[in-house]
């Protein structure tokens, strides 16, 4: 249930109740695609409620307006103020909160003649629960990132995501990884991905893949706790010798993978890389130490 009678969301510059609020049928981005959003949480702390790297997802969503080319003129501040606000109004504390950027009615394919925008928030667990994983091999590609802006956070490019993850779970499996264009990993449908070989972390680069507000988290954590992370292109194949793996991203925060294709990693996950990670990202985001997570 994202909204009650009740919920307000911000839009266009007023707040409204979710059962009142309307948009035009003839938006762009219902018929094509062409918008832009962005995933953020916010979690009740030691502090109190705070947003978790506003600052980089607002940021992250201007720079995917412009690059491809529509236009929004708000400030990182303005939007970071008014997701406080949509929290404070709905009594929400651990929350998800959805800003999107919609282009007006606009028939044609060409650059929107403007825009609407909306941030709406609901409770909502962790987007795979506490299960660890089971991961297949997709066999649907990230696109050729000579094709679209893959580090812009752009609505049309989920339905990638949709197919591949219908796809994973009809094969029995409870999520992807898919590939790029070149066979080499590149991330889940919806999350970063990492793997642990020999006491080091690896990950994809940055080219076929979301440059993930998460994924940074991930490399800061492990700068602070001394631990090796590699970014290198990768096989399917060599995940098979791997001894760990998990995903990460905002809604999915940091999750184990238990296998791919059916294959058992060889390390438990409570002894793993991966789970100092998820410990440090926990304490992160919850405004607590983690000088306690023992490597």
């Amino acid at each position: 249930m994202y909204f009650t009678p009740s919920t307000q969301l911000y839009h266009n510059g007023k707040f409204v109740k979710a059962t009142e609020a309307s948009t035009d049928l003839y938006s762009q981005t219902l018929h094509y695609g062409y918008g832009v959003f962005e995933g953020i949480r916010a979690y009740k702390t030691v502090n109190g409620v705070k947003i978790f790297k506003a600052h980089e997802h607002y940021e992250r969503l201007l720079k995917s307006c412009a690059l491809v080319s529509i236009p929004f003129n708000y400030s990182i501040e303005d939007l970071t103020q008014i997701s406080y606000q949509v929290l404070e109004r709905n009594n929400l504390k651990d929350a998800y909160i959805r800003p999107l950027v919609y282009c007006a009615p606009n028939m044609t394919l060409s650059a929107p003649t403007g825009v609407s925008f909306m941030i709406a928030a609901w409770e909502w667990g962790k987007y795979h629960g506490l299960q660890s994983l089971k991961v297949c091999v997709s066999s649907f590609q990230r696109p050729n990132p000579k094709s679209v802006k893959m580090e812009a956070k752009v609505c049309g490019h989920y339905v990638n995501s949709i197919m591949a993850t219908n796809e994973a779970k009809k094969r029995g499996f409870d999520e992807a990884l898919m590939l790029d264009m070149n066979g080499f990993v590149a991330e889940g449908p919806g999350a970063n991905f990492f793997y642990e070989k020999d006491g080091v972390l690896y990950t994809p680069p940055l080219g076929s893949i979301l440059p993930g507000i998460t994924r940074q988290t991930v490399f800061e954590i492990c700068r602070e706790m001394d631990l090796p992370l590699v970014e290198k292109l990768f096989r399917p194949e060599e995940l098979f010798e791997a001894d760990s793996a998990f995903f990460c991203g905002t809604a999915a925060e940091v999750v184990a993978i238990e296998s791919i294709e059916g294959q058992l990693f060889s390390k438990p996950w409570k002894q793993s890389m991966g789970a100092v990670v998820q410990e440090a990202y926990k304490c992160i985001v919850l405004d607590k130490s983690y000088s306690y997570v023992i490597v």
